[in-house]
């Protein structure tokens, strides 16, 4: 089966990249706006990008043209934000959070989540999460009239004790953060199913030099 990306409209695209790029990775953004009531969504249209300079990146889809979700309206005022991994442990609050609240609803209270300040933004963390990363705006590329992709530089990262295995070697015990991962429609995913495959390697002339 094949499907003409040209043919189609948003949603339909959307369900249909949705459905197969999975599982996808949940940035749980938490901002402050400029009066410092502080908020927090997920997206699951998010990654990290490299590590020379330390970029991750979520998508935001406004409600419509001129109209800004909260996350994206603050970063712009603020120009920082902190992506908060989801545990298994938070996906109620997680769940609540990712409601169309109006722009004066503090998420944070309906969800019962904890503002915990941060070290180098002026967004708070969300108490509890397994990783917590505090980024400084990078760049915003407009990707639509509605559209925007958000870069952050990564500037301090939060993980909880029990996941790190060894901190002089930054090895982290990524089964122990349970994070959940993102897939279709209202379906999430466990990731403490770990395989693992052995890494190939070529001849010795067959080496990429």
């Amino acid at each position: 089966m094949k499907f003409d990306f040209s043919t189609l409209g948003p949603l339909e695209r959307y369900k249909l990249i949705s459905s197969t790029v999975v599982p996808r990775p949940i940035a749980w953004v938490s901002t402050r706006d400029e009066d410092g009531k502080p908020n927090a969504g997920p997206f699951s249209f998010f990654n990290a990008f490299g590590e020379d300079p330390p970029v991750l990146g979520f998508a935001i889809n406004d409600r419509r043209p001129g109209d800004r979700k909260d996350t994206g309206r603050n970063i712009r005022a603020t120009g920082d934000f902190v992506v908060n991994m989801v545990g298994e442990h938070h996906a109620s609050e997680m769940n609540i959070t990712a409601a169309e609240f109006r722009p004066e609803v503090n998420e944070f209270e309906e969800a019962g989540l904890e503002a915990v300040a941060s070290e180098m933004v002026s967004a708070p963390r969300i108490g509890g999460s397994p990783v917590s990363f505090e980024c400084k705006l990078l760049q915003i590329v407009e990707l639509g009239p509605h559209r925007s992709l958000v870069l952050g530089r990564i500037v301090l990262m939060h993980v909880v004790d029990e996941a790190v295995r060894d901190a002089a070697r930054f090895h982290i015990d990524t089964p122990k953060l349970r994070l959940l991962g993102r897939m279709q429609g209202n379906w999430y995913v466990r990731t403490g199913d770990a395989l693992e495959i052995p890494r190939v390697i070529p001849d010795p002339d067959k080496i990429a030099q």
